[in-house]
């Protein structure tokens, strides 16, 4: 079985593009596919129209929490809006090519991890948080949408509607996401932590 080299945001199966190019395209295509207008849209999503048109003509970088709520209006995952998608079953993804976005208010920084496919429903995400940083609320995910969390270093709080969760370097959580979610990193290193999104069973 051959192995297939995904080319990623750097590369020509993007066209050349910029990660922020190809998510306004990105975000641009799916509008248009559910027949959305930028009104109907900012409505749905709680964010303005103002701020959906300068991300479509890639002229600003949207903060974690806007492009969370931007997916969930769109009925798709993070990593969907930030890579064109792939039909191949065999996929290597060199770290040099996996899409990274950078909040830059908060410095929270994530990359994914996991490909494309359609007809997949599994976002894979290693996120980093600098020290005493947090994520910001993340928008509620429809019903039946989970979250898997590994900590590799540092210490995170994750707070999952009411509740307020202590994650210690090595250990795992799991939650339903159909609740507002954010985490904060408790340390004064940087925290870093796998995010799984398991969307295959959304409703």
């Amino acid at each position: 079985m051959t192995v297939r080299t995904i080319v990623g945001r750097e590369q020509a199966a993007a066209g050349g593009r910029s990660q922020i190019e190809v998510l306004a395209e990105e975000v641009r295509r799916r509008r248009k596919e559910r027949g959305l207008s930028l009104e109907q849209l900012g409505t749905l999503a709680g964010v303005s129209r103002s701020m959906i048109s300068k991300i479509e003509r890639a002229e600003a970088v949207p903060s974690t929490t806007v492009l969370s709520r931007l997916a969930e209006a769109l009925g798709v995952t993070f990593s969907r809006l930030m890579t064109p998608a792939v039909e191949r079953e065999v996929l290597l993804i060199p770290a040099s090519r996996q899409p990274v976005l950078r909040d830059e208010a908060s410095g929270f920084l994530r990359r994914c991890l996991s490909p494309v496919l359609p007809g997949r429903g599994i976002d894979w995400v290693l996120n980093t948080l600098p020290p005493n940083g947090s994520t910001g609320e993340f928008v509620a995910h429809r019903r039946g949408v989970s979250e898997y969390i590994f900590v590799l270093k540092g210490r995170l709080r994750a707070t999952v509607g009411e509740r307020s969760i202590v994650v210690e370097e090595g250990d795992s959580l799991y939650f339903e996401a159909d609740a507002g979610h954010a985490f904060a990193n408790l340390g004064t290193e940087p925290c870093q932590y796998f995010l799984v999104i398991d969307a295959s069973r959304a409703r």
